[in-house]
């Protein structure tokens, strides 16, 4: 005999069926890992770490410190048409990482007036990462950045470089000047300042001076006024006030470790011998014999050459590679790299703005009539002084002695008698090492000024003609999936290549 079920049954009987397989769906499919919340803290250091860590890491061969005979490796040093991809890797990694955390920290905080100095604190990061962003690729997506998870905007316009600024300078005087102290603060979560907002105001001011000089080209009176306002707000003028991510390890996650220090391990110089660099890294000749030539006591705390698998620091032997190199010479273990002592070290502080710069761009405005203060050369001096000492940070092998430092001030004095141009020359031809290894800074400054006036590696198949870019391209994924306001940025900022000048850089 034959059961007959009515259709409503059957509806009846799947759809328990089904409610009963829904039980428990929601707990099995959610991370027990994650939260659906915003931890401001946690959140805080992650972009804390993501912001130092995404760096170009690259210009330090286009800055001439470093080089390879690796045509891919080397591109930084050689500009290689075919590894130009290596220029999307700071917008890439910034707009999923620190850009959407620092924005989601804001969010989360901005409303609470108990807050304010973690919002400020949030609001000068923030203005950090910006401010490195445009400084490589110009006009750059930021007002409508980072909200696709909040108001489903997934193709953002192209803000004009001109506009990011001016938010910029905004973003930085109203943060520096609603810090609270009777307020809370992020606290050991703040691994820069450890929430101290006196500090937290220093570097504000400071990023605002060093923003302000990017436009003594472009718009002298606008970098005059908020120069001044800087320079009134106050500095980092001292070693204790430098900021620098503090807290990296040795060992554990590699999101804990200095990011420098490891890729250039990963790179080339895990072996430590001299010989077995897996991308073939040295320093560049350029760099090295700029040192030997001034008898600078920082060849030493930087430089090693390796003789019979031992480091030696004797600047005798110091020798830097040449950019123009294919293929590995039969002495490569016979030049200079880093000193695995210093500037390799994995828990060793990351600087990202100090008080050499301050000074040395201090000095370029008393040049200019914008500061009073002191003059440029006893600024200047002051920013060699300070170059020489922040090696301390990095232990016992980085001390430079006053008497090293008072030494190389006596042999290179400012020439106060000369043309602005020739002081300035001075000061950016220091400010090059003195800023070391902070290459995107350097960078920029050389973009802007002409010094070091580095004379550009013309290598076979380079994608330059043989001159040093002047800014980043942008990744390919934009042309792809952000193609209507990426041609707009174009149209309005020139080709896509990396010879394009940006606003400021004019």
């Amino acid at each position: 005999m034959k059961r007959q079920f009515s259709p409503i049954i059957l509806v009846f009987l799947l759809c328990f069926a089904l409610s009963g397989c829904d039980k428990g769906f929601e707990e099995m499919n959610t991370n027990p890992n994650a939260s659906p919340l915003v931890n401001p803290a946690f959140t805080f250091t992650k972009a804390e770490l993501d912001g130092a860590a995404n760096a170009m890491v690259l210009l330090q061969g286009t800055m001439q410190y470093t080089t390879s005979y690796n045509d891919v490796a080397g591109f930084g040093a050689k500009y290689v048409l075919s590894q130009r991809s290596s220029s999307y890797l700071a917008f890439t990694n910034a707009y999923p990482k620190e850009i959407n955390e620092i924005i989601s920290v804001i969010n989360t905080i901005k409303d609470d007036p108990a807050q304010v100095n973690l919002l400020s604190a949030s609001r000068i990061w923030k203005a950090y990462i910006f401010s490195r962003l445009t400084d490589l690729y110009g006009d750059i997506p930021y007002t409508q950045a980072g909200k696709g998870y909040t108001d489903a905007i997934y193709k953002p316009v192209y803000d004009t470089q001109q506009s990011i600024y001016a938010d910029l300078f905004k973003e930085l005087e109203e943060a520096a000047l609603a810090f609270d102290a009777a307020r809370a603060t992020f606290g050991q979560a703040d691994l820069i300042y450890g929430g101290n907002t006196t500090q937290w105001k220093k570097f504000a001011y400071s990023l605002m001076l060093r923003q302000a000089m990017r436009m003594t080209k472009v718009d002298p009176a606008a970098a005059e006024l908020w120069a001044k306002k800087a320079i009134a707000g106050g500095l980092i003028l001292d070693n204790a006030d430098i900021a620098k991510v503090n807290g990296y390890v040795v060992t554990g996650q590699d999101i804990n470790k200095n990011p420098l220090a490891l890729n250039m391990l990963n790179s080339d110089y895990i072996q430590a011998n001299g010989n077995s660099n897996t991308e073939g890294g040295k320093f560049q000749d350029v760099f090295i014999n700029s040192l030997k030539a001034n008898k600078d006591p920082r060849l030493a705390v930087l430089s090693v050459v390796y003789i019979n698998g031992r480091p030696d620091t004797s600047a005798a032997i110091q020798k830097g590679m040449s950019a123009m190199l294919g293929s590995k010479p039969s002495d490569f273990v016979t030049y200079s790299e880093p000193n695995q002592r210093t500037i390799l070290q994995l828990n060793s502080p990351y600087l990202l703005l100090t008080n050499a710069e301050m000074n040395f761009l201090l000095a370029e405005a008393a040049l200019r009539g914008w500061y009073t203060g002191n003059s440029a050369a006893a600024l200047y001096e002051n920013g060699i002084t300070a170059a020489m000492q922040q090696w301390t940070l990095f232990g016992p092998a980085g001390i430079i002695t006053p008497n090293q430092i008072s030494t190389y001030i006596r042999y290179h004095k400012l020439p106060v008698s000369g043309t602005v141009a020739a002081q300035l020359e001075q000061i950016y031809n220091e400010f090059w090492v003195g800023v070391y290894p902070n290459s995107q800074e350097v960078f920029a400054t050389y973009r802007r000024t002409g010094f070091p006036a580095l004379v550009p590696n013309n290598y076979v198949g380079n994608a330059t003609g043989g001159k040093i870019f002047r800014r980043m391209e942008y990744p390919m994924t934009e042309q792809n999936l952000n193609a209507e306001n990426y041609k707009a940025a174009v149209a309005r900022q020139g080709p896509d290549d990396f010879l394009t000048r940006m606003w400021w850089d004019k």
